[in-house]
């Protein structure tokens, strides 16, 4: 089993019978919804929404039952995994492009668990670089915004096409290089027209839950 598997499996440990549930997107995610997929066959009962249509599919396969978002109301909790933490649980996410998606969920959910292996955890963010979702009219004008905050943004493609998001939009990728303040830099995306959302989480996780390569699992509260 890997450290991903490891850490996500003992996230869904947390799920209890009866609980409304937010489904992540991306590599560890995927763990996490294949162990509740094994759970709901054992018969725990739970209702959930997913962040990505690469999940909902994966939840539907399995049997996890689904809700619309009119529906279900507000979320008990959500399990997502991340590109980036440091020990305040402040995140950066967006590799797998379902940011806005994600954020939408984990911001209506009473908690938010994340899991990762130990490699995403950092002293400071920004090794990785910053996704940012941006409209595709006058992305060009955007992204002059976004450079002119210090960073060198790059359009994501899929093949030799711009990678679309599952709500038609781009995504940059941005190297900041290391983060000095996350809120601050937060603050000045979203002051940018064009900008959708951007990948940093800030106040949003409650615990997470980390996978070390010598067996142990980490659990972690966020740093005051």
């Amino acid at each position: 089993m890997n450290t991903k598997q490891m850490a996500a499996e003992q996230a869904v440990q947390y799920v209890q019978d009866g609980m409304k549930v937010g489904l992540g997107t991306g590599s560890t995610a995927y763990w996490a919804i294949a162990k509740l997929g094994e759970r709901v066959a054992e018969g725990l009962r739970i209702t959930a929404v997913a962040t990505s249509v690469a999940s909902e599919e994966q939840a539907r396969g399995l049997g996890i039952p689904l809700l619309g978002f009119g529906e279900i109301g507000r979320l008990d909790l959500t399990i997502d995994g991340a590109d980036e933490l440091n020990d305040r649980l402040e995140l950066i996410k967006g590799g797998g492009g379902a940011l806005l998606r994600e954020k939408i969920v984990a911001m209506n959910s009473d908690r938010m668990i994340v899991v990762a292996d130990e490699s995403k955890a950092v002293p400071k963010l920004g090794r990785f670089p910053l996704p940012v979702e941006i409209v595709p009219f006058a992305w060009e004008w955007t992204l002059d915004a976004i450079r002119a905050l210090g960073c060198t943004p790059e359009l994501r493609k899929s093949g030799d096409q711009l990678y679309r998001t599952d709500n038609g939009n781009y995504i940059a990728d941005c190297r900041f290089g290391e983060i000095a303040s996350a809120q601050q830099l937060a603050d000045a995306l979203q002051r940018i027209p064009g900008v959708v959302e951007h990948g940093l989480f800030i106040g949003i996780a409650s615990l997470a839950i980390i996978g070390h390569s010598d067996g142990r699992i980490e659990v972690k509260e966020p740093a005051v």
